[in-house]
């Protein structure tokens, strides 16, 4: 078994759409603003994220006619810097849930959310940075 990718199902898709290319800077396998399909993927890693129109979804297995409420999902994105990534992304327009802080002592997370609801978690990982630091040393 492989795991493909995590697929967000969304009822504004342009705009969530919008979101994750625009604001987020995800790059699209293609362009689908209109949906009623797209994966994205940010620059490094293989990871992705594919959203899914509800209602085509709804057509098909039929059981997701009502509207989601509350935070549905946590979408986790590592960045090298946390306080860089939180500036750039309030400039093109992210509204942020909970800015930058600790999480433990080898994390700093910051949490914004989709049009739909949908958490994102920025997370920057300082353990990581002080190997790195001690390795050059």
């Amino acid at each position: 078994m492989e795991l493909t990718q995590i697929r967000l199902l969304v009822s504004d898709f342009p705009a969530v759409y919008r979101f994750y290319r625009e604001v987020l800077g995800l790059k699209p396998q293609f362009e689908a603003e209109s949906g009623p399909y797209a994966k994205l993927s940010p620059d490094t890693g293989n990871a992705a994220i594919a959203l899914q129109d509800r209602a085509q979804m709804a057509g098909v297995l039929g059981r997701l006619e009502a509207k989601p409420e509350g935070h549905r999902a946590l979408v986790v994105l590592r960045v090298d810097d946390l306080d860089a990534a939180h500036a750039e992304l309030t400039s093109r327009g992210a509204e942020f849930v909970r800015g930058p802080g600790p999480m433990g002592d080898r994390m700093r997370v910051a949490y914004l959310a989709d049009p739909e609801g949908n958490l994102i978690e920025l997370q920057q990982w300082l353990a990581l940075r002080e190997q790195a630091g001690g390795a050059s040393a």
